[in-house]
């Protein structure tokens, strides 16, 4: 959920606008964004949204934000059509101004030069964006790495990288990722082998789960296809946009031919390989309606699923989940961690301090990964030399010229989910109830009342999600009689009554289950 803004002279600029995705603390959300509050009351000086490449984690929240903020948009041929898709899609097309700058191009905004500086990411056009500004230049990395046999698109060289070090850098704004990972994350090259042999000692059926964004391994596998004599079937809509948004920005020429699902499943099973998105266990998409029987493509025992991808922190449950689905079915499988399958787009430790050689910045500024892995990078940094650096939290504003960097406010950050149509505080009023219905149960009653304030017939009593299975008939009837006694002769005022029925119903059944569910209370006076 990446937002990085940078200000100078009164002026700010936005560096990538992304979400992420919800987990079992949302319930009923998937997407959760950015709360840009900090920005919105200064949008009057925000001058433009520079996009570093097209992962969701950094373009995701455009189609739900970019339009309130009122600015143009900047971003290199292949990201701007995943974000042109997105805008169509949400009827802004016409709405939010996008630039397409060339690779490696350069533009300006107020006091800000930008360049794109193409780096070897798992994406086509990862970018870092070298930035001028009248104190110093800064070189924030985005998302990268280093691979000497890239499959699409042709990053910076050493000399290149060099040369920016050569004129001076304030500042590397730098990818902390696999700051732990003591060797490099290794070259997209290497992953063809890997599955060249995996899939061409397969019997079966193969399924190949990967990242749908990742369109250099789209290319391998369809190299792959080709080496182990498979026609190669695409599953899922994501994957289509991908290859779509790839082939116009030039990319992908050479992709072979697909098969769509029907003519898959008639092929011998030794003739086929089906790419589906899903490996993070995404329960909507292709990969897991697979393993639970909801999608036209089968798969049986004598099958291999291969996951050409890492496994994400917090994920774990979700892939778990569907990996037993398969495993109940006697299919194979195969991840990074019994063959080379999958390499990283993150740079280790290796890549780090080749990037410090190379930029020789003054100031080392660790960004992305959690706090961990940021302190470590910081660590890192200035064990290799580097003679200043600055583990920052979301909200910090830091100054990094003059005298920098230094700490010098902090802003309120938050979260906002996308709960249907509609976007809320992710702690808010809405989330927060839903939470405790998640938690607690919800009990509806609704007591008839006549002109005196008696009860008129028996309180009408609904469960949803409290734990009395077996009970129900004479918990209902404890909880009917405790919503009457306290209807009965109640206070008049009916903001007081009703708190006292809901006390009373609640209280009933904390007794009943140990649990003290949401009791919402209607009063209908006939």
């Amino acid at each position: 959920m990446n937002v990085n803004l940078y200000g100078t002279q009164g002026k700010w600029v936005m560096v990538d606008l992304g979400l992420t995705f919800g987990d079992p603390s949302y319930p009923g959300i998937d997407l959760v964004l950015p709360d840009l509050e900090f920005i919105e009351q200064r949008a009057g000086d925000l001058l433009g949204i520079v996009l570093t490449h097209g992962h969701e984690d950094h373009i995701g929240a455009i189609p739900y934000l970019a339009a309130d903020l009122g600015v143009p948009l900047y971003a290199t041929p292949f990201t701007a059509g995943l974000i042109r898709g997105k805008l169509d899609e949400e009827g802004l097309g016409d709405k939010v101004k996008l630039h397409v700058v060339d690779n490696e191009g350069s533009f300006r905004l107020g006091p800000f030069g930008f360049t794109y500086v193409p780096l070897a990411h798992s994406i086509p056009e990862g970018n870092a964006l070298l930035i001028e500004t009248p104190y110093g230049r800064i070189f924030h990395t985005g998302d990268w790495k280093l691979d000497d046999e890239p499959l699409l698109g042709t990053p910076s060289t050493a000399a290149e990288l060099g040369a920016i070090g050569d004129e001076g850098v304030l500042a590397l704004i730098c990818d902390s990722t696999n700051v732990f990972n003591e060797e490099a994350s290794g070259s997209e090259a290497a992953v063809r082998e890997g599955l060249d042999g995996v899939i061409s000692s397969a019997r079966g059926r193969v399924l190949v789960t990967t990242f749908a964004s990742n369109a250099a391994r789209l290319q391998t596998l369809g190299e792959v296809a080709r080496d182990t004599g498979r026609k190669l079937c695409v599953a899922g809509r994501s994957l289509d946009r991908i290859i779509k948004v790839s082939k116009a920005a030039g990319y992908l020429r050479d992709f072979p031919e697909t098969v769509d699902v029907d003519t898959a499943m008639r092929l011998p099973p030794r003739e086929v390989m089906i790419v589906a998105t899903g490996g993070q266990g995404e329960w909507r998409a292709a990969l897991s309606r697979i393993a639970f029987d909801s999608h036209p493509i089968r798969l049986s025992k004598g099958d291999l699923v291969v996951f050409s991808s890492k496994q994400i922190p917090g994920n774990e449950l979700a892939i778990g989940r569907i990996q037993n689905a398969l495993a109940a079915k006697d299919i194979a499988m195969i991840t990074d961690r019994q063959a080379h399958v999958h390499v990283s787009g993150h740079p280790g430790r290796p890549e780090l301090e080749l990037m410090y050689r190379w930029i020789r910045p003054e100031i080392v500024v660790p960004v992305h990964g959690e706090i961990r892995h940021m302190a470590e990078q910081a660590r890192f940094a200035a064990s290799k030399g580097v003679g200043r650096t600055i583990v920052q939290k979301n909200g910090d504003v830091v100054r990094l010229a003059p005298d920098g960097p230094v700490k010098v406010g902090e802003e309120r950050v938050g979260r906002l989910i996308l709960d249907g149509d509609v976007i809320l505080p992710a702690d808010g009023v809405t989330m927060n109830e839903r939470r405790k219905i998640a938690n607690h149960g919800l009990i509806s009653v609704t007591v008839a009342l006549d002109s005196k304030g008696k009860v008129r017939g028996e309180p009408a009593i609904g469960l949803q999600g409290v734990p009395v299975e077996e009970d129900r008939a004479d918990f209902l009837e404890e909880a009917r009689e405790a919503a009457a006694e306290a209807a009965d002769g109640g206070p008049r005022d009916e903001a007081k009554l009703r708190e006292g029925i809901r006390l009373a119903v609640r209280r009933c059944a904390t007794q009943w289950t140990g649990k003290k569910p949401v009791v919402d209370v209607s009063l209908i006076r006939i």
